[in-house]
């Protein structure tokens, strides 16, 4: 197994677990749980891999598909023992999202691709999976939650890698993307990390 396939396969377990976390919320049957953990597991991988004209890869390797619902499984017999879910899952996506940029950050590098397709392909596919998810389940999207590092963090992890990639072997370079992607999104979990946000001035009278 090549690192880029590690990276991928170990990104689409912790997807499908948090996916399958958000079914047992919504209180979905197991096949609900699949559908789910599939999806958030495969779903910013495929839109990477439709992007750079590549074959997705659960098309490419099935097995893939199976990882996920066998975390789907796992979680749905388990779900139950974890007093909140709600934080599970936000640690759990916030380690989701440290292997997914790596990963997707790799898979544009391989592929030749400009620096700047490298930094966008790591942020797709760290961030549309979880966004799928959340959509599909009616929740809040993390990506979209005020004021967290969460974006932020993909593309800081993904220029962290483009930036270190002058210096250093892309096997090196991509788990410094994992750590800074980790690191920015659990300061702002446990810390509070945050970045400015916008508000609108009252209107002059």
């Amino acid at each position: 197994m090549t690192l880029l396939e590690g990276l991928d396969y170990a990104s689409v377990f912790v997807f499908a677990l948090s996916g399958a976390l958000v079914a047992s919320r919504a209180q979905l049957d197991i096949v609900g749980f699949a559908f789910i953990a599939s999806l958030t597991a495969v779903g910013g991988g495929t839109l990477r891999d439709v992007l750079l004209d590549r074959t997705p890869l659960w098309v490419a390797e099935p097995a893939y598909i199976g990882t996920a619902v066998a975390a789907a499984v796992l979680v749905f017999f388990t779900a139950h023992l974890f007093e909140s879910r709600l934080k599970v899952l936000t640690w759990l996506d916030a380690l989701a999202l440290s292997v997914a940029v790596p990963a997707g950050v790799g898979v544009a590098l391989a592929s030749g691709h400009h620096w700047a397709v490298t930094l966008l392909m790591g942020i797709a596919t760290g961030c549309f999976g979880g966004l799928m998810r959340d959509v599909v389940c009616n929740e809040v999207p993390l990506v979209l939650k005020q004021g967290e590092l969460y974006v932020t963090a993909a593309f800081a992890g993904a220029l962290a890698a483009v930036l270190a990639l002058q210096l250093l072997p892309v096997g090196p370079a991509l788990l410094l993307c994992a750590a800074v992607t980790f690191a920015l999104r659990a300061g702002s979990l446990t810390f509070g990390w945050r970045l400015p946000v916008y508000k609108p001035r009252p209107p002059r009278t």
